[in-house]
């Protein structure tokens, strides 16, 4: 057993109290392996710890507004002010990108243009030499090449996030031709 002036590594390898850990241990982990060797059993949890933060607003018509918007999104506060501020310092690092609602949720888009994943759909791959891509991407799309160049910068630095909306958008062109293939054969015969 730990005593409680005992300290421990977190996993951003912060030195805590046990004692301030124990409260994540009975929810919010997540059983990993026990092993007794002697008199002495260890316990390896993951342990996910939110990072919370006071926010005080100046005006409380801003207060007011969140609360709202959240209500109207069937969300919690936190998690809309948590989205927010994300995309509000996505777009102070990429200007020309700015974020909406669709069918498959909140994305980033270039202004005035398409979704970040549909550009890069286009720029990325294919059998144009990489050196002509973002020409011909400006030419495809009626974009300003500033505009591609933005939308290449934002996939740089978050390619999960966009390689994944590429991806779904391959796996729904795919099942919609799969289904219209059916009908025109079901048509046929």
């Amino acid at each position: 057993m730990l005593a409680s002036n005992a300290s421990l590594k977190t996993a951003d390898n912060q030195r805590t109290r046990p004692a301030d850990l124990c409260w994540g241990w009975a929810g919010a982990g997540r059983r990993r392996s026990v092993r007794r060797s002697g008199s002495l059993l260890s316990v390896d949890y993951t342990v996910v710890m939110s990072h919370p933060a006071s926010v005080r607003f100046h005006d409380p018509r801003v207060a007011d507004q969140l609360k709202a918007e959240a209500v109207s999104r069937s969300a919690s506060t936190s998690s809309l002010a948590e989205e927010l501020i994300d995309e509000g310092l996505r777009t102070r690092r990429h200007p020309l990108v700015s974020f909406r609602d669709g069918p498959a949720g909140r994305r980033a888009y270039v202004h005035g243009g398409p979704d970040v994943w549909e550009v890069v759909e286009g720029l990325v791959g294919g059998d144009v030499p990489s050196a002509k891509r973002i020409t011909r991407a400006v030419e495809v799309f009626g974009l300003r090449r500033e505009l591609v160049e933005a939308a290449l910068a934002y996939y740089a630095e978050f390619t999960e996030e966009i390689g994944a909306q590429v991806d779904a958008n391959r796996r729904a062109a795919e099942a919609a031709e799969e289904q219209w293939r059916r009908q025109q054969a079901l048509l046929a015969g």
